[in-house]
């Protein structure tokens, strides 16, 4: 058993068979390469454009004509340098190179500024409204209204462009408001 096992290992059979293995693989390799470069565009580069700036339908039309598509991924915090709904960021970035109906995914910018719930201020020190207002992304304006109070430059109410604000009422994100303050000469 052995000593055929050894024969068969050194026999012309042998050698033809592991020839005819080598090259059944590299012409599947071969074929395997040849295959993968035709079905994913191999040489195919698309440039991507810079949209920044851009609206939507900009977008489409420009997007479009390059055989790419896009997806809308997120709006950002609002920024006034960029026109309403347009296109603040981009992945892949402008200059980028890919192929054709490849996604290009979109950052916008919101029509406004996020809006901010007024919070109940009424009894705090200027300063302590001052803070607060300033961390939850308000400015606070110096306009100061003086009202008859006990305490001095303690909150009594706030304003915006002349109006009164109520707890709950909402203004979007960098509104100036203005404090009412207590004089310090009431009773």
């Amino acid at each position: 058993m052995i000593m055929s096992l050894v024969q068969f290992l050194k026999s012309k059979t042998f050698f033809v068979q592991i020839a005819i293995a080598i090259v059944g693989v590299l012409v599947l390799i071969f074929a395997l390469k040849f295959w993968l470069g035709v079905t994913t565009n191999h040489d195919q580069k698309i440039q991507v454009p810079d949209l920044q700036k851009l609206s939507l339908e900009e977008v489409d039309r420009k997007l479009k004509e390059l055989n790419l598509d896009y997806k809308i991924i997120d709006s950002a915090s609002y920024n006034p340098d960029y026109p309403k709904k347009s296109v603040i960021e981009q992945t892949p970035e402008a200059g980028d190179f890919v192929k054709e109906k490849r996604k290009i995914y979109l950052t916008l910018n919101p029509s406004k500024y996020r809006d901010i719930t007024i919070p109940d201020l009424n009894g705090r020190t200027k300063r302590q409204a001052s803070s607060q207002l300033r961390a939850i992304g308000l400015n606070v304006g110096a306009n100061y209204t003086y009202v008859n109070d006990i305490g001095k430059d303690v909150v009594r109410g706030l304003r915006h462009k002349g109006k009164i604000l109520n707890v709950g009422d909402k203004l979007p994100l960098n509104s100036i408001v203005d404090l009412v303050l207590g004089d310090g000469k009431g009773r």
